[in-house]
């Protein structure tokens, strides 16, 4: 089983390194085998098919920014620290996977159906927890938003952002930007330091 697993991560890392590259549609079985060091069809042990593969990238990314939310917020019932930890998850996320991130975003229009939905669900439902975050903290008085729609949206556009600029040896660390953009995700939501 660990042969068929590292397989299966060679697969979906060159994956991920051809569609940011080229794009899904430009990115063929053969591309894939030809980057990994098998032929097309052997793919298909590993994988059902590109857009299963593709799905399966996109649904994995979701899962683990929702472990990543869930850890992040446990141990604090004080809106304004889970908020903070719940920002600074995703955006660490997002830095850590540039790629998922790209990938996720641009190529969510090649989805298929029934993948389609259930990335798009899965995608609304971590946005749902931003927005319950922002309205725990209204309700609690700490926070001060006309929308908290719009305001869980414009905290998780911020690490969707870092994911497009954000490199290593960049002039903050990761840590650095981490911790100001969980300082702009409460301003977002009316919290002064």
């Amino acid at each position: 089983m660990p042969e068929v697993t590292t397989r299966y991560a060679a697969i979906r890392d060159a994956a991920l390194e051809l569609f940011a590259r080229d794009g899904y549609p430009a990115t063929t079985m053969a591309d894939l085998g030809a980057a990994v060091g098998m032929r097309g069809p052997s793919l298909y042990k590993h994988v059902a098919s590109k857009q299963d593969l593709l799905a399966r990238i996109m649904l994995d990314t979701m899962t683990a920014l929702r472990e990543a939310n869930r850890v992040a917020v446990r141990g604090s019932t004080d809106p304004t620290v889970r908020l903070r930890r719940a920002a600074e998850a995703h955006v660490r996320y997002h830095a850590r996977h540039r790629l998922e991130a790209f990938v996720g975003n641009r190529e969510l229009r090649s989805l298929e159906e029934p993948h389609r939905k259930r990335v798009l669900s899965s995608r609304a439902a971590y946005e749902r927890r931003f927005r319950t975050l922002v309205s725990d903290g209204v309700r609690a008085g700490r926070f001060d938003v006309p929308s908290t729609r719009l305001a869980s949206y414009a905290i998780l556009d911020l690490g969707m952002g870092v994911a497009a600029w954000y490199r290593e040896d960049g002039e903050l660390t990761e840590d650095e930007i981490v911790w100001q953009y969980g300082d702009l995700a409460l301003r977002i939501v009316g919290v002064r330091s």
